[in-house]
């Protein structure tokens, strides 16, 4: 028997090797993408900052919370070390989902969590929906997973008694748990759902012992103790407000946006309305319903409503149903009783997806392997491979030859347009708090702070990106030096 249980664990460990293999090699080809992605620019431009001494969102801004940007900044803005750090988390990410998995379908014989693995593995490593991309969501789903493991954990230890002793709140899964979620939160907001679905879970299993609800509050408390942390460090340089206005309140403003319905966001209303209907459903089906399916159920349902929190159609925002839509395919082997119902609740789910976000095209996820492979083997010349990815690439390499020889140690460009990565490939800080057109635009003070910025700076060039509206700064002091495609390069003449 114990030979048995070897060979038991010695496949299942081998599993597990060849799933975190598999991972690497589809994110392999992210590690040599060009710089391309926007989003990915503006995390460059501001880690850049950060490491020149800019302070985060008073004088460099973006509007998600810090540990993105510190993470770009401590690996310098390089796109190969974030993109390698991004596999790394996502090999951990692997490897913490067999865990869970495993603690979820607990039948020695079951091969589910074998299988919920490698759906995962295949989901979280292809860039279908935009894995490959070193956004927050892929930075967050490991404490988010480990967390899910220590909730579940202490459901069946004695180490999640309820205490304000320190070293007994060390020891409280609850707590470690709710901490793993602040660090989750600090990369994106969204981490949120995750802590309300485990704190639902939790509620519902221990829903007739207040003595065990009130150990709830060490999950809150965990949560809080990074954000009290960060908040605290904000505060002592005197960007406190500034963190929230564009962690908080320029997000409200975003989701707000997304969910109107004339001038109330009632889209919003209705998405709340629909999960609070089922976990009232669920609620009242408690001693019906076994641990697992619950607990996945639950999940499932706030990562979809994660997904469509700002009813914006971004592929990566499905990044953070993964987790729980794997678990939701093992749910449906595991519990046979409720079959129909995840089925149904499955299919509803698949639809309401496809019509927000389109059917996922795993086409272009092969031509991305195949644009990967023939550049490789020296079938594709670089400019060809680059422009697979945004055919407005291959310029902007162009733009950066253009300028880069010209400037000197202490020179700076501005950029009017949304490609931010155009600081990072001429090697420039920005000299701007904002730096996409859009993000100048939507905010009050954009204009009046960039017109500020420039007329102290003086770029040396300025360079107009045509697809964006007209620039509304002066160009007196700078003459028209090239066109490069999409682009009008403008020099200062004195």
């Amino acid at each position: 028997m114990r030979i048995l249980r070897r060979l038991e664990r010695s496949r299942q460990f081998w599993f597990v090797i060849f799933s975190t293999f598999l991972f690497f090699i589809l994110r392999l080809p992210s590690l040599f993408e060009p710089l391309w992605y926007g989003d990915e620019g503006i995390y460059q431009v501001v880690g850049n900052s950060i490491n020149h001494g800019k302070l985060l969102y008073s004088q460099i801004f973006d509007n998600k919370p810090p540990f993105l940007y510190w993470l770009y900044a401590i690996l310098q803005s390089d796109q190969f070390t974030i993109r390698l750090m991004s596999a790394m988390f996502g090999i951990l990410s692997v490897i913490m989902f067999f865990f869970l998995s495993k603690k979820l379908f607990n039948n020695a014989k079951s091969n589910i969590p074998l299988l919920t693995t490698f759906i995962f593995a295949i989901l979280f490593g292809l860039p279908t929906l935009e894995g490959n991309i070193a956004n927050a969501e892929n930075f967050m789903l490991l404490p988010i997973i480990a967390s899910a493991i220590l909730i579940l954990d202490s459901q069946k230890t004695n180490l999640n008694r309820f205490s304000i002793n320190p070293l007994s709140l060390i020891l409280n899964h609850y707590f470690l748990a709710g901490l793993l979620l602040g660090v989750a939160f600090l990369f994106k907001i969204v981490a949120i759902f995750d802590l309300a679905a485990f704190l639902v879970f939790c509620f519902i299993v221990n829903f007739n012992s207040l003595k065990k609800e009130i150990k709830l509050f060490s999950i809150i408390m965990g949560f809080l103790i990074p954000i009290s942390f960060v908040s605290i460090l904000f505060i002592s340089n005197g960007t406190f407000m500034d963190f929230i206005k564009a962690t908080f309140i320029a997000n409200i403003s975003y989701v707000s946006y997304g969910n109107k319905i004339g001038s109330l966001p009632f889209l919003l209303f209705i998405k709340l309305a629909l999960l609070g209907g089922f976990l009232f459903f669920v609620l009242m089906k408690r001693k019906k319903i076994n641990q697992t399916t619950l607990f996945v159920s639950v999940w499932f349902a706030f990562s979809l409503f994660n997904s469509y929190f700002s009813q914006r159609p971004y592929t990566h925002y499905l990044l953070v149903l993964i987790p729980s839509l794997s678990l939701a395919t093992g749910a449906f082997l595991f519990d046979k009783k409720y079959q129909k119902i995840i089925v149904v609740f499955f299919i509803i789910a698949l639809l309401t997806i496809i019509k927000t976000f389109g059917m996922p095209n795993f086409n272009k996820s092969i031509n991305y392997y195949q644009n990967f492979i023939s550049y490789v083997l020296g079938k594709k010349t670089m400019v060809s491979y680059q422009a697979f990815f945004d055919r407005n690439t291959p310029f902007d390499y162009e733009i950066a030859r253009f300028i880069k020889p010209k400037l000197t140690k202490n020179d700076t460009i501005f950029v009017w347009g949304n490609n931010a990565q155009l600081y990072q490939l001429i090697g420039v800080i920005a000299p701007t708090k904002y730096v996409v057109a859009y993000h100048i635009s939507n905010y009050k003070d954009g204009p009046t702070t960039t017109q500020m910025a420039i007329e102290k700076t003086k770029p040396k060039f300025i360079i107009i990106i045509a697809s964006n509206s007209s620039i509304p700064f002066s160009l007196i002091n700078y003459s028209k030096k090239i066109n490069i495609n999409h682009a009008t390069i403008y020099e200062r003449i004195f």
